[in-house]
């Protein structure tokens, strides 16, 4: 077995409510960093968080220049989003392209936070989307019974 070198990821995002696919983020930046052999600390996202790198007024320039100069990031592709474009369009990140790890997940999916919550509010089962624990918890305080809209995230 190959030896495995520590790894540190702090990862981001609202996990409104975690589903596995946000718990699937942690394995799949791990086996990338081990496969490139990069023992850091990280921050982790997932490509729609680094397109908010992107939003007008939500990011000041320094703070993502910090994050990605001094920690850099490991994004973990998602379905309808292009993170290499992402970071040539950006002119910070792509100045520092060699701290960001673009890991590939190789089992795609479209589940999003944003559409268990809707379906939540619909009554619909999320059965297998989220952990059973979180289902549980979510259950028991009442969580995500308005209406939101159904977009995704």
């Amino acid at each position: 077995m190959k030896s495995r070198i520590p790894v540190v990821l702090l990862a981001c995002g609202s996990f409104n409510p975690i589903t596995n696919m946000h718990l699937r983020l942690f394995e799949v930046a791990r086996d990338h960093l081990h496969q490139t052999a990069v023992p850091e600390l990280k921050l982790l996202c997932g490509a729609d968080f680094l397109k908010t790198f992107q939003t007008p007024n939500l990011w000041k320039d320094t703070h993502i220049q910090e994050i990605v100069e001094k920690f850099g990031l490991v994004c973990v592709t998602r379905a309808g989003h292009d993170p290499k474009g992402y970071v040539l369009d950006s002119p910070i990140l792509q100045r520092y392209q060699d701290q960001i790890h673009l890991a590939r997940e190789p089992v795609q999916n479209e589940i999003s936070a944003t559409y268990v919550r809707w379906a939540l509010s619909q009554g619909q089962s999320v059965k297998y989307l989220l952990p059973d624990a979180v289902i549980s918890y979510i259950r028991e305080h009442n969580l995500y019974l308005q209406d939101p809209s159904p977009e995704r995230e």
